[in-house]
């Protein structure tokens, strides 16, 4: 059986099926992603998505659908649907689908009388192209399809207006059309691997309505424009192949293009084919560099997110050579940053004062997973830069003090991952002493040791490496452990934030932690109590002041609730390497139940990925961005730890 599968009971049901998301990406920030059932239900769904670089940073929806008709004795069964209005869908396509199964590619299964009919959808990677294949399994008279585009040419974050701007002419190609409705825009080129006729029948449809939008407190209205349709014979037994792209095709190719990228393709038959899957989705190559996406469909390359998420995208999969590619751009980026103050073009956030901390800790990663020797040679210039970049102050905002701790100024602007702002003004203004800040410095302080450790040239610096980590370790505890059994989430002056948070599992998950087992217990027990749900760790504790724990209503309400309660799966990385380390091998059944509310999540929301974030109260519904890097690598990490130790309990019981 099948592990994304889904059939006719819940796929009729819109109620059930409109929910769960589908994404495929090509690698190079291009999309497709919808419902299950093939109706767009936010404003970022397309069937071809593309960043234009030309126009801006963001991704512009080109093909938003393709609507097929099956047609039989000249009656037309229309297999689309878009919805016009509370409960109001036409055309009702969903209603002839029989199943969906998404193991290999998404595929639908539609069933119209004695009619078979299968779609296939494969997005190329590295190209702006999606093929989508059909095939006739059963029929039992002449059959022909129709097939109708509708047209976009939009930012995918706003929304199109009937308009008497757009360029209506359409060009011949081999076996179809290409078209361009704005200016700036690249051109569509729509192709069959065989002749189609085209019958130019040029209409506004007006008034389609996203849901998602609407209960975001956004606008959620437009018309699309569909100049016509292709129609064309079917027999049989056949397959036909339509190609969406921004070139032309050789429609000669399209079957092997297809085979051939279905091939390079990760089965998702378990939880973590899923994830491996959802995990390769992220990469971004553009030109000789390479990066990971934050998420989809709506986030960029954020230097924060791809840094918590690069060993879990890339190492926890055996993606070593990706890894190294994407840290030498992150790499190269940050060193010209600190050295000259000059951003990248690509890579956002890259100015923040915890990057630097972030990098050692993913290269601490790479450590772990391929040795000492091997993370010396590769990068220990690289962590060692960095460490003495923090202690000479030139990393921006970030300030080294007397007791060896690590401040930061996040007063005006956001500085950790707590980003939510109201008005240009941080909504948690964490600023002074921020507990994973000086727990992720002791951690790069012994880490670099380590590398280091059999260099007998680098003892002395070693030695005063080792003064500089007792001291933030002796500062540490005395600033942020408080009689509560917890651990401050900043501390400012006099002032020391109550909020019980998430950051202190970060501090007690590290390799290298300020704490020790008897302290870090008494943290895990309290984040264990008042933080830890199915869907990872809240933002916030129920017990404290402003506790919200649902991620919904107008952009301003969302932005004060996204930091207060949600929960994020990401953090549970973190608090699984805690539990580890307090009760070693003897956790492991306990985190692989915890991992059981992640894997319930491959058939939610964004099938086989998991979403930005989710309720903090049952039923932890997934909201934001449906499929977010982060929490696909740290869940990932987990799995591989729970692997390596369940091999390792698998070993000696055997010798």
């Amino acid at each position: 059986m099948s592990y994304l599968k889904f059939d006719k009971s819940l796929m009729i049901n819109l109620e059930q099926s409109l929910p769960k998301e589908m994404l495929r990406t090509n690698k190079s920030g291009a999309y497709h992603c919808t419902s299950i059932v093939g109706c767009n239900t936010r404003k970022q769904h397309g069937l071809l998505v593309i960043p234009i670089p030309e126009m801006d940073e963001q991704a512009h929806v080109l093909l938003s659908s393709f609507d097929e008709t099956v047609i039989q004795h000249d009656a037309p069964f229309n297999l689309g649907i878009h919805q016009y209005g509370e409960n109001v869908f036409s055309p009702n396509g969903h209603k002839y689908i029989r199943q969906f199964d998404c193991e290999s590619v998404p595929t639908v299964t539609y069933r119209v009388g004695g009619v078979i009919l299968t779609k296939e959808k494969v997005f190329i990677s590295h190209e702006n192209r999606i093929l989508i294949k059909y095939t006739l399994v059963e029929a039992h008279s002449p059959t022909t399809l129709q097939f109708r585009p509708f047209l976009a040419f939009r930012n995918a974050n706003e929304l199109c207006i009937e308009n008497n701007s757009l360029n209506k002419d359409m060009q011949s190609v081999a076996n179809g059309l290409s078209c361009c409705l704005y200016p700036g825009y690249p051109e569509l080129f729509m192709q069959f691997n065989k002749e189609a006729k085209w019958v130019s029948d040029g209409h506004w449809y007006k008034g389609i309505e996203y849901y998602k939008d609407r209960d975001r407190g956004l606008p959620y209205k437009e018309d699309l424009w569909v100049p016509g349709y292709f129609e064309l014979p079917i027999k049989k037994g056949e397959s036909i192949i339509f190609s969406a792209s921004t070139f032309v095709a050789k429609p000669e190719e399209f079957e092997k293009t297809y085979e051939d990228e279905i091939a390079t393709r990760t089965t998702r038959t378990s939880f973590y084919n899923c994830l491996k899957n959802s995990a390769k989705q992220f990469y971004y190559k553009k030109d000789d560099e390479m990066y990971i996406m934050a998420g989809y469909p709506w986030l960029n390359v954020r230097a924060r997110d791809e840094l918590m998420a690069l060993p879990g995208c890339t190492l926890s999969i055996d993606h070593k050579k990706d890894f190294e590619t994407i840290m030498d751009t992150l790499v190269s980026a940050l060193q010209r940053y600190i050295n000259t103050g000059e951003k990248h073009r690509n890579i956002k956030e890259i100015d923040l004062p915890d990057i630097s901390l972030w990098a050692i800790w993913a290269i601490q990663q790479y450590k772990r997973a391929y040795g000492n020797e091997e993370c010396l040679e590769k990068y220990g210039h690289v962590v060692k830069y960095l460490v003495e970049a923090i202690r000479e102050e030139r990393i921006y905002n970030l300030y080294l003090n007397d007791n060896g701790l690590l401040s930061t100024n996040g007063q005006n602007s956001p500085v950790t991952w707590l980003s939510a702002t109201v008005n240009g003004r941080p909504i948690i203004p964490r600023t002074g002493y921020i507990v994973e800040y000086n727990a992720l410095w002791y951690n790069a302080l012994r880490f670099l040791m380590s590398l280091y450790e059999s260099d007998k040239a680098s003892a002395a610096y070693l030695l005063e490496l080792e003064a500089l980590a007792d001291k933030v370790k002796e500062a540490f505890v005395d600033t942020f452990l408080n009689d509560y059994g917890y651990l401050y989430d900043y501390v400012n002056g006099t002032y020391a934030d109550l909020s019980v948070r998430p950051n202190m599992a970060i501090a007690i998950g590290l390799e290298y932690s300020p704490l020790d087992r008897r302290q870090r217990k008494k943290v895990l027990d309290f984040v264990t109590r008042e933080l830890l749900t199915p869907k990872g760790l809240r933002s916030l504790s129920p017990k404290s002041y402003g506790y919200n724990p649902t991620y919904i209503g107008n952009p301003v309400e969302r932005e004060y609730a996204v930091h207060q309660g949600p929960a994020r799966p990401w953090l549970f990385g973190f608090y699984a390497d805690a539990y580890f380390k307090v009760f070693g091998v003897s956790g492991l059944s306990f985190i692989e139940r915890m991992l059981i509310g992640y894997e319930d999540e491959m058939t939610e929301c964004c099938i086989g990925s998991l979403s930005e974030l989710y309720d903090g109260n049952p039923p932890f519904t997934g909201r934001g961005a449906v499929s977010a890097a982060k929490n696909v690598g740290e869940i990932l990490r987990t799995l591989r730890t729970v692997q390596e130790i369940s091999k390792q309990l698998s070993t000696e019981a055997s010798e």
